[in-house]
């Protein structure tokens, strides 16, 4: 079996797959100053849940945008499941051709994303992945990485709010009765939700007048399944996007 991990900022995502089959997957807490055999002990407690009937670790990918995290999961995969793993990064193949000034500033979550999307679904595309940071990808028909941006995410935008408006409460992630709300908590709510969509909607419109392109737009990342309904731009959401990128990326090299 194949063991992904997918560092965020705020959040990693692990998942197992079976040949091309993801059995199951978890999202846990960024902490770049547990020790290895924290996080050594959490990931063994949540892959003994896996149903499988070989649960070896065969191999492992790791996507990671947070440095030193590194430090803590090339010594744990080693230690506790026997495998040095393989870490997107400069000299890994990923079969795109990336249009960026310096290719080794793009994010590696951004490229695995770009190549599951290539891989999965057809004509130009537009990847949204709501993270920390909110990013926009566009990837030609012809599998052709050609940039895109970056973005506050809604996590830390409404952060923001709540630590430099003293009165105003912290309020949860979901979708207000009306716009014109009749309450503090649901105003906050309708100008995060509402707000952020019309964020998304703005520029994928720029992106595709710019690229001169009907692209199909895919989101992924956790919240993406609060804000999409809301926008008018998205067409499809997929939450397990990045893994699968690891998975396709590790077939190549592999």
């Amino acid at each position: 079996m194949l063991l992904v991990i997918d560092v965020g900022n705020t959040n990693t995502v692990i998942g197992i797959f079976e040949g091309e089959a993801l059995l199951q997957w978890w999202r846990i807490r960024t902490v770049a100053d547990h020790t290895v055999d924290e996080y050594g002990m959490l990931i063994l407690q949540l892959y003994s849940t896996v149903k499988a009937e070989n649960k070896k670790v065969d191999d492992i990918i790791i996507s990671c945008v947070v440095p030193p995290m590194l430090n803590i999961l090339e010594p744990l995969c080693i230690k506790y499941f026997h495998v040095k793993p393989l870490i997107i990064g400069p000299g890994i193949r990923t079969g795109m051709p990336i249009y960026y000034d310096n290719p080794k500033e793009v994010g590696a979550d951004r490229i695995v994303n770009a190549i599951a999307a290539h891989q999965k679904y057809t004509g130009d595309l537009i990847i949204v992945d709501f993270g920390t940071a909110t990013t926009f990808d566009y990837v030609t028909k012809r599998g052709e990485y050609m940039g895109g941006c970056i973005a506050p995410g809604i996590g830390i935008s409404s952060q923001a709010l709540f630590e430099k408006a003293s009165k105003l409460p912290r309020v949860e992630f979901s979708k207000p009765k009306s716009i014109i709300a009749k309450d503090t908590v649901s105003s906050m709510q309708a100008g995060i939700i509402f707000g952020y969509a019309g964020l998304i909607d703005g520029i994928v419109e720029r992106m595709k007048k710019e690229a001169k392109t009907e692209a199909t737009v895919i989101a992924t990342g956790g919240l993406s399944v609060v804000i999409a309904p809301e926008t008018k731009s998205i067409d499809k959401v997929d939450e397990m996007l990045t893994l699968e990128g690891l998975r396709i990326i590790y077939t190549r090299n592999r």
